[in-house]
């Protein structure tokens, strides 16, 4: 229950002057889900003329985005949700079938509430941090884009290749010394920038999220 309404109150754009500058925007596109998004601080400038809200919070888990869904989605009635979670549970030693399950719960949830959104997943990133783990990771990325290929109304986004150089090895110099997060003068946010962006510009121009007469 204390974790649950620490995340409510989140959510609600509460603790940070940051949050609380945001001001909801309905019908737009939220970036929901962990610190990934979270610490993402450029995200209107780097999605801009897209109506954004960034509404995710770091150390989030999967059964927190089903506790707190109607604190991170409906009030915003969005047209585009993307989502970015599952990377602490597989930190806590999660198995990848319940963190799909939840994942597929979610939008089971948002298509039922709001069934004309259109869902993003965000594959769960391959950091350095996480190598031990990354079958988890694997397994959990090649069984939602399954999932959402059969999906309506949503679709896959993986970044990881930016992740690695060309000789498939991390490319370590975006990373803070945790090498999971992100230092503020690499370039890793505007390059996820310059994959997602193009999508969500292609999908925001085709009236996704629009209800159809």
């Amino acid at each position: 229950m204390y974790r649950r309404t620490l995340l409510t109150l989140a959510a609600a754009g509460f603790g940070t002057q940051w949050a609380k500058s945001q001001s909801p925007q309905n019908q737009g596109i939220v970036f929901v889900g962990s610190s990934i998004f979270a610490f993402w601080r450029r995200l209107n400038e780097h999605m801009a003329p897209l109506p954004v809200l960034n509404r995710a919070i770091a150390g989030t888990v999967t059964q927190d985005m089903l506790d707190g869904f109607n604190e991170f989605v409906p009030r915003y009635r969005p047209r585009i949700v993307v989502y970015y979670c599952g990377s602490n549970d597989v930190s806590s030693g999660e198995r990848a079938a319940a963190i799909v399950e939840r994942t597929q719960r979610f939008v089971q949830i948002l298509h039922e509430k709001l069934p004309n959104s259109f869902f993003y997943y965000t594959a769960i990133q391959k950091a350095p941090e996480k190598r031990a783990r990354w079958s988890v990771v694997d397994a959990v990325n090649r069984e939602m884009e399954r999932f959402l290929r059969q999906t309506a109304n949503a679709g896959f986004i993986d970044l990881n290749p930016v992740l690695f150089d060309a000789q498939g090895k991390p490319r370590d110099e975006l990373f803070l010394p945790d090498r999971l997060h992100f230092r503020s003068d690499s370039t890793a946010y505007p390059e996820f920038a310059g994959v997602i962006k193009p999508i969500l510009t292609k999908a925001w121009e085709s009236g996704v999220g629009i209800p159809k007469n």
